[in-house]
């Protein structure tokens, strides 16, 4: 490939409070290589960006606003939930970004998100194959659901799991002190729509016996109606109160979704409806308990406040390595995380070909949930621990955490036709 191409990053997917830290990495490091990478753009609002050829200019953003990224949540750049269908289904589309990064001089694309990403990653590596276009793919990992393959655990992750693990620690605290005259049942609903990561997470919490959680329901577990009301009943009887983490994605003998709304949202997932409503309205026929439930979406995923140090520095180091893999010649693969030991806890930075990633998922092994299907075994324990190790917390000012608004600034545009969503 020709020295000085251009390079593409965007952001994809439900965002994290770290998936800055990835595009921080990545453009610190492209910028020390402006022998070999030109200018650096991101798509705006993610792939349509590139769609739409609404382009950002990252040079015009200073170095310590490209630094501040690292403790940002959120998507700087703007993400998005839109999923390009197969090649010859859409080739329309595959065509239109290689035509944009034609007229751009863009020879390094880099998208930085989940499962669904990878798969876009790996189509276009292969179509501009077909097409004679010199451009070299990587997929930069961040879901906070944990459950891309080959990589032992995913940027954006450890946060959500520290957040989980803290917040069912302080509210349990609360629950236990009005229990003997009020609330008996606290539900916390987490995301993980087929995989119980994050729940699991929850499950840190508990560092002696009868401490909460009392019941973790995972999507890896049919639910067990007339098992769940027991062992609530065990736990108030034993405990005083019970405190429940449930996964969004929990479904039941059937395969249904407990929470299915009958909606589906951009990529073709089932919208979910509220699951936490659901277990706790399940509770208050059955056993009569008063009960109060949360549902911690967007703020389990965007709580920088309280990020993992670990995660911080995963994120950040996967969006350098991508960098590296590319100047490397590398094409259609995925920086990873290799753990190394858990205890001290070791890692590096390994590689994934995207044909081993794309349209993967990784779910809970079972001997991380205990026999009952409630809880955490202490081998699932010895792998979460590490993650949520470290505090690296924003600069603050006034009692509030300073975050970075970049200018991002528009590229002018190069082609005379648009295209359309």
């Amino acid at each position: 490939m020709a020295s000085s191409k251009n390079a593409f990053y965007a952001q994809s997917g439900g965002v994290t409070a770290v998936i800055n830290a990835s595009a921080c990495g990545l453009i610190e490091t492209a910028r020390k290589h402006r022998n070999r990478i030109g200018k650096i753009y991101a798509g705006r609002n993610g792939i349509i960006g590139a769609l739409t050829e609404d382009l950002i200019d990252t040079s015009r953003e200073s170095t310590s606003a490209i630094h501040a990224l690292k403790h940002t949540p959120g998507g700087a750049f703007g993400s998005c939930r839109y999923k390009l269908k197969g090649i010859e289904e859409n080739r329309a589309q595959y065509e239109r970004l290689i035509e944009v990064f034609r007229a751009h001089r863009i020879g390094y694309f880099f998208y930085n998100g989940g499962g669904d990403s990878a798969d876009t990653c790996l189509k276009v590596s292969q179509l501009s194959e077909k097409l004679g276009y010199p451009l070299q793919a990587i997929h930069v990992p961040k879901t906070v659901d944990n459950d891309l393959p080959v990589t032992d655990c995913c940027p954006g992750f450890g946060s959500v799991a520290k957040y989980v693990a803290v917040s069912i620690k302080e509210a349990a605290l609360d629950v236990a002190s009005m229990a003997k005259t009020s609330t008996k049942v606290f539900v916390m609903e987490v995301m993980g729509r087929h995989a119980g990561w994050i729940a699991a997470a929850g499950g840190l919490a508990q560092q002696r016996v009868d401490d909460a959680p009392h019941l973790i329901l995972f999507p890896e577990i049919p639910f067990d109606q007339p098992a769940f009301l027991g062992k609530v009943k065990e736990s108030i009887e034993r405990c005083g109160y019970c405190v429940i983490v449930v996964s969004e994605g929990v479904r039941n003998a059937a395969g249904k979704f407990l929470a299915e709304a009958g909606t589906q949202d951009a990529f073709g997932h089932t919208q979910l409806g509220g699951v936490a409503p659901f277990i706790a309205n399940l509770v208050k026929e059955n056993l009569g308990y008063k009960y109060h439930w949360a549902v911690a979406d967007y703020l389990q995923r965007s709580a920088r406040h309280i990020a993992s140090q670990t995660d911080v520095e995963q994120a950040y180091a996967v969006g350098k390595a991508a960098v590296e893999f590319a100047l490397k010649g590398h094409n259609a693969v995925m920086p990873t995380i290799v753990r190394k030991s858990s205890q001290p806890y070791k890692w590096s930075i390994g590689m994934a070909k995207l044909t081993q990633v794309a349209n993967h998922e990784k779910f809970m092994p079972r001997d991380f949930i205990s026999k009952n299907g409630f809880g955490i075994t202490p081998k699932c324990r010895r792998y979460l621990a590490p993650l949520i190790l470290g505090e690296d917390y924003p600069p603050y000012k006034n009692g509030l955490p300073q975050y970075v608004t970049l200018r991002n600034a528009a590229v002018p545009k190069k082609l005379k036709t648009g295209f359309k969503l």
